[in-house]
């Protein structure tokens, strides 16, 4: 839904000083909202055009010079001055990205980065009927229910009821009511999933802690060929993951990636990146559904190599018979003897070592 005209009261309005500090507010016909620099009456903005500029008003009990502040409080004086009017907003409607970042939420949300990545991985389209799992506060069933449209179905299973409340409320303020082609359910997912007709979703995604203990329900679910992305945090539920993919048989060879996010300065001819940047939040794991009955095509796995067994639970014999299997010297002995007569003549060359 694209919102342009006149701000309207209950819209959400992002309003950004000059310094690039950022305010996110609801309108509401007589209210006002203190800032660190003054008031900002909502009904200056309301009626008015996207792109405005608001300034602030003095907020009560503020000073009305810096010299009364100091005589006031001599230590730190900018306190109440800070509170003196005169200071621009520029007012705009937030960008998704905006909003989610700035709404109340209970659960930890996606960052954008992975939300972006997850659209496109898991080809999420208009149209399509979408399954989630995890509803947390929103950010994902936002960006989903946006992707899908009016033409296409979102079916979102959480287990905590009050997080399904407040994905359901942050849903309603950003599309302006509640989107009648979502169907928030609460519960746990192999449950609620065992309710759901078969073979009628698009797309999956999960994000969940257990995500490969939900695959039998998401084979069910989904329509061959469709597509499942799974959010996951750590290397140990990553590779849990993609081995319960492959031997189920049922899925492609998963794909996995990350995405890292670094910002750039760019003023005049100092261009350099931000000292901070968002690195790893977190793994996707794609991969496709079979049709029913047929096994899916995964590498073969070279006869010599062998990538699951621990060569700590080995005995002392065991390892040194396995080294070569094992690939843990990959190095031919004519390479060896090579490197060997080198360093020996390197040795020879160091005083005192003759």
């Amino acid at each position: 839904m694209v919102r342009r005209g006149p701000l309207q009261p209950g819209e959400k309005v992002q309003l950004t000083d000059r310094k690039g500090k950022k305010i996110t507010i609801q309108l509401v016909e007589g209210e006002e909202t203190q800032t660190e620099r003054g008031v900002i009456s909502h009904d200056a903005i309301i009626g008015g055009p996207e792109g405005m500029v608001v300034t602030t008003a003095t907020s009560e009990g503020s000073v009305g010079s810096a010299a009364e502040a100091y005589r006031n409080n001599p230590r730190k004086p900018w306190k109440n001055t800070r509170r003196i009017g005169g200071w621009q907003y520029t007012v705009l409607r937030p960008r998704l990205m905006d909003f989610i970042l700035s709404m109340p939420r209970g659960a930890q949300i996606m960052y954008p980065k992975d939300i972006a990545q997850v659209i496109e991985t898991c080809d999420i389209r208009r149209g399509m009927n979408v399954l989630e799992s995890g509803g947390g506060s929103g950010a994902m069933s936002l960006h989903l229910l946006d992707a899908v449209g009016e033409e296409g179905s979102l079916t979102t299973i959480e287990m905590r009821p009050e997080f399904a409340r407040v994905c359901e409320a942050n849903a309603t303020v950003y599309f302006g009511g509640r989107p009648a082609w979502w169907n928030l359910l609460t519960g746990d997912f192999d449950s609620v999933a065992a309710t759901l007709e078969a073979h009628v979703y698009d797309r999956i995604f999960l994000d969940m802690l257990d995500p490969w203990n939900r695959l039998e329900q998401a084979a069910r679910v989904i329509a061959p060929g469709g597509v499942i992305t799974c959010y996951v945090t750590t290397t140990t539920q990553m590779s849990r993951l993609v081995e319960t993919f492959r031997n189920a048989g049922c899925w492609t060879e998963p794909e996995i990636g990350e995405t890292l996010e670094r910002g750039w300065k760019a003023q005049g001819l100092a261009v350099r990146p931000n000292h901070e940047m968002i690195g790893h939040t977190g793994f996707l794991v794609t991969a496709r559904a079979m049709a029913p009955g047929v096994e899916a095509l995964h590498k073969r796995q070279r006869g010599t190599k062998d990538t699951y067994t621990d060569i700590d639970d080995m005995s002392p014999q065991e390892q040194q018979s396995r080294l070569e299997e094992l690939e843990l010297r990959d190095i031919s002995d004519r390479k060896l003897r090579k490197v060997l007569k080198d360093l020996d003549a390197q040795v020879e060359n160091i005083p005192g070592t003759r």
